[in-house]
């Protein structure tokens, strides 16, 4: 009588390009912590823009390489607690906050607090949410409105003492726009492989060449304005949904 064929043992282990990228990304996020207590400020903030996009790379790696998994997925959600929700809180608050004492220490952890409780509700609604649009500021771009906000001052050598109210209003915003349920336009369904008119063309290379002319005013304006666009956003889906009840 033959024995059964043994059950193969699974092999333990991650997947070691999309883990790289989101290593880098925490990386970053630390040093811009390390550079902010150095009052490197401009470096701070310059970190927390590259932390943006080794994290934004990561996951389109690893759908790219088919290498997903649950712990990739976990990692890549600490890597963003560190390097946009303590990096920046940190950042503005040695800059700026700490001239309110405890007002500016709280503020500073409001807005570390909704990074936390953002990317919890994000885990646990993977699968079920609308890909199309998300649910609360991203924490990515809250992040880059502090660190947008500080590298546009530290330039045109304004102080943090003087902008500390300023700084305050816009860490407690971010924090309570992160667990808001404004909805926010993904961008995952535009098709980057598709044919485009030339006009959006022309329209993207001014982009570009305006970014560059002057990289923290463009950068802290598009996310200040994309922190808008959510509550706009979702008062006109609650507005074109009373008028379809109507009819």
């Amino acid at each position: 009588m033959s024995e059964p064929n043994p059950i193969p043992k699974r092999r333990r282990g991650i997947y070691l390009l999309p883990n790289l990228f989101t290593t880098a990304a925490l990386f970053a996020g630390f040093y811009a912590t390390t550079a902010a207590l150095n009052q490197r400020f401009e470096l701070a903030a310059v970190t927390i823009f590259v932390a943006m996009i080794l994290d934004g790379m990561d996951g389109r790696i690893a759908r790219l390489t088919n290498t997903q998994s649950a712990f990739g997925a976990e990692y890549d959600s600490m890597a963003d607690l560190i390097s946009f929700g303590a990096a920046p809180a940190l950042s503005i608050y040695v800059w700026s906050l700490a001239s309110l004492g405890k007002l500016g220490w709280v503020a500073a952890f409001v807005h570390c607090a909704g990074a936390a409780l953002r990317l919890a509700r994000f885990n646990t609604q993977i699968g079920t949410a609308d890909k199309r649009y998300f649910q609360g500021l991203p924490s990515p771009s809250a992040a880059a409105i502090l660190a947008g906000f500080i590298w546009m001052c530290v330039e045109n050598d304004l102080t943090g003492e003087n902008l500390a109210p300023v700084a305050l209003g816009l860490a407690v915003a971010t924090g309570l726009l992160m667990v808001s349920n404004f909805r926010y336009y993904s961008f995952k369904d535009v098709d980057l492989r598709g044919r485009m008119p030339f006009l959006k063309a022309i329209v993207i290379m001014l982009a570009f060449a305006l970014g560059f002319a002057n990289p923290p005013v463009t950068l802290f304006l598009f996310f200040a304005g994309y922190a808008v666009s959510g509550p706009l956003l979702t008062l006109i889906m609650l507005r074109r949904k009373r008028s379809e009840r109507k009819i």
